[in-house]
């Protein structure tokens, strides 16, 4: 099989610092943690950015600087920028360090959806900060916006002006015909990089069955011009992993999506997990990809390239 590439999503905005104390939180916390991660093994950093005094989720570039520069000088790991950031976010504030910094990567979501959280609310107590409980519980009424008019101006922001490469988040079938309309128009060019979604309730649930399907559509879609790549949130992730790397794909771990390293027992890092699916995918066969073939295999522009 073909060498496998490890993404680590180091901190994201769904879960809230209540939820655990590893979840890195500061500027230091997350260079740290993603520089870790890359070197055991993660390929592809996959970054959101916090405001350090309470963990809530940003877009403001100024804290972004607070960990991009470091990670940059403290590993070879391809940066890949949210363009997602928080559902509670316009277009404009998600957009506003992506376009300041231009790196090598960024993610973008390819469909509007219900995004629910709220019944992550009831697990929780004891809250750190008085912006959670109402972040968590307010999202049974919160729909994540990502028309055609939002994609198009991604595609043409990061993609045609400033030479990023994406990683295209489909959370459901209908997201992969999403990124075939987009294709046929010419707005995006091979080879593709489509990360499968898996367990956001709103999206498509962890199932077997449904990654089959997606993978076949994929096929009948891209034929032989993608690669694939599949995160499960929570309990799912490993195995949901590892079937991806039995398959041929590759795969996405990191605390973003999930905050365990097996059940009852919090990961203390995001390269805890890495460690785990890599030595998962290795017995199966499987070679790590280091960041530089990774570059190779997706056509990315290299780290000489951002503006950071």
């Amino acid at each position: 099989m073909s060498k496998i590439i490890i993404s680590c999503a180091i901190t994201g905005s769904i879960h809230t610092p209540s939820m655990s104390a590893y979840l890195p939180i500061t500027g230091t916390q997350i260079a740290t943690s993603a520089i870790e991660a890359a070197e055991a093994g993660a390929a592809i950093l996959h970054l959101h950015a916090r405001a350090p005094e309470n963990g809530r989720p940003s877009s403001d570039p100024a804290h972004w600087a607070g960990f991009l520069p470091q990670i940059k000088a403290g590993c070879a790991g391809v940066v890949n920028m949210t363009t997602g950031g928080s559902a509670v976010m316009s277009l404009q504030q998600r957009l506003a360090a992506p376009m300041q910094f231009c790196p090598e990567m960024c993610s973008l979501n390819m469909g509007s959806m219900n995004f629910a959280l709220y019944p992550m609310a009831a697990r929780i107590s004891d809250w750190k900060f008085d912006w959670e409980q109402p972040f968590l519980e307010n999202s049974d009424d919160l729909v994540f916006k990502n028309t055609p008019r939002d994609i198009g101006f991604v595609l043409a922001e990061m993609g045609a002006k400033r030479g990023a490469r994406f990683e295209f988040e489909c959370y459901d079938v209908s997201h992969l015909h999403m990124l075939k309309h987009f294709v046929d128009r010419g707005a995006v060019a091979g080879p593709l990089f489509i990360q499968f979604v898996f367990g956001v309730l709103g999206g498509m649930a962890a199932d077997p069955d449904m990654l089959m399907l997606m993978k076949r559509t994929t096929d009948r879609l891209f034929g032989e011009g993608y690669q694939f790549s599949v995160l499960a949130a929570g309990r799912h992730q490993i195995a949901m992993a590892t079937m991806a790397a039995a398959m041929g794909g590759h795969v996405r771990v990191g605390l973003e999506d999930n905050l365990y390293l097996s059940k009852g027992v919090l990961a203390q890092s995001n390269a805890q997990q890495v460690r785990q699916i890599r030595g998962i995918v290795e017995a199966l066969g499987r070679s790590v990809a280091s960041p530089d073939e990774a570059r190779a295999m997706l056509g990315l522009k290299g780290m000489a390239e951002v503006a950071f």
